[in-house]
């Protein structure tokens, strides 16, 4: 599966209570040029978003208040990240298929992204995109074994 999990900097004051820092620089933290910063947020508890991959899109992902888990499925494998901590993050790799599901009321998640947001190209058809992610791997396989002068299997 191709993701990293990161340490985000993260002050904390004497009261962790009330005030607390955590930050991030680009090209230092970061190893792609962000393009897109957002936030989601819900209200309540076990709410769920995504349900799709970000095609050619890298994304940083960290939750600065609150409990969320992001399901992260490359096709074949499945795992669960829990981001309960503001020092606490991923990078995920481009192609990836991801869930979040909101563990505590009033959580926060924020996203540094590589790409632009294109609603359009977003497809939430997990079906599709096992097909997109088959389609890949024989790619992969035919231009390796044209490479190495094989017949494609």
């Amino acid at each position: 599966m191709e993701y990293q999990l990161v340490k985000i900097r993260t002050v904390i004051t004497e009261d962790a209570e009330k005030t607390g820092l955590s930050f991030l620089e680009g090209e230092q933290d970061i190893p792609f040029k962000i393009n897109r910063l957002y936030c989601m947020y819900e209200k309540e508890k076990n709410e769920q978003k995504g349900f799709h991959p970000n095609k050619h899109s890298w994304q940083l992902l960290f939750c600065p208040h609150g409990v969320i888990e992001v399901l992260v499925d490359d096709g074949t494998k499945r795992e669960i990240i829990t981001l309960d901590n503001p020092d606490k993050g991923f990078i995920l790799h481009p192609g990836i298929w991801r869930e979040i599901t909101w563990k505590q009321k009033h959580s926060v998640l924020c996203v540094a992204a590589s790409g632009h947001y294109e609603p359009e190209k977003l497809r939430n058809d997990y079906d599709l995109y096992l097909e997109f992610i088959k389609n890949n791997k024989l790619l992969e396989q035919n231009e390796t074994s044209e490479f190495l002068g094989e017949e494609a299997v």
